[in-house]
């Protein structure tokens, strides 16, 4: 009798084990549609809805010498408030640089002053400008250029260098010095 009452109760646990494990498999099953069907209907209105004009972006600079020889270069730009820019002069005759970023304000931004102490010798420069990646704007910018700058529009917009979306970069040949002076090719350069 001892056998058998143990065969029955391992026959009643094993029929326990097995309608357990059926219930558990149901109850995922009903809840999986309603969880993924709730946030696609949340998420679709907001990007149907969203429409930004392109930024066709316009940039020019102009710069001057400060009495130490010490460059200041200021620019004008339809880029949003707050935007982060990056202003570099290049010498061009050595490759040296001097960098500095600045943020844009009533359609303004400058930055500098650029050099070394002893100030910058006679010879050709350029300046260049570049739009911030994205990805480190402030929110209101990444509102009016996109979350990959993909509303930024015009001849001075092309990819990063490093994937992170479109860019705007403008660059600016200057001559510091009155005297014109001969580059490696003979050509005069005023």
């Amino acid at each position: 009798m001892h056998k058998l009452h143990t065969g029955f109760s391992l026959i009643l646990v094993s029929l326990l084990v097995l309608a357990g494990c059926g219930g558990s498999e149901e109850e995922p099953l009903r809840e999986l549609p309603e969880q993924t069907s709730a946030p696609a209907q949340v998420d679709a209105p907001a990007v149907v809805d969203e429409q930004v004009d392109p930024l066709n972006v316009t940039i020019s600079t102009s710069v001057s010498l400060r009495s130490d020889r010490r460059l200041m270069v200021e620019g004008e730009t339809n880029l949003p408030d707050s935007a982060q820019v990056q202003v570099v002069v290049e010498r061009e005759l050595s490759r040296v640089r001097w960098q500095s970023r600045t943020a844009v304000s009533d359609g303004r931004f400058s930055a500098g002053p650029f050099g070394s102490g002893s100030g910058l010798p006679d010879g050709g420069y350029m300046v260049h400008v570049q739009l911030s990646e994205a990805s480190v704007q402030p929110e209101t910018v990444r509102e009016r250029i996109g979350d990959r700058g993909e509303y930024l529009a015009g001849e001075l917009v092309s990819q990063s260098r490093h994937g992170l979306g479109q860019v705007a970069t403008y660059s600016r040949r200057f001559l510091v010095g009155d005297e014109p002076r001969r580059t490696r090719d003979q050509v005069e350069v005023h």
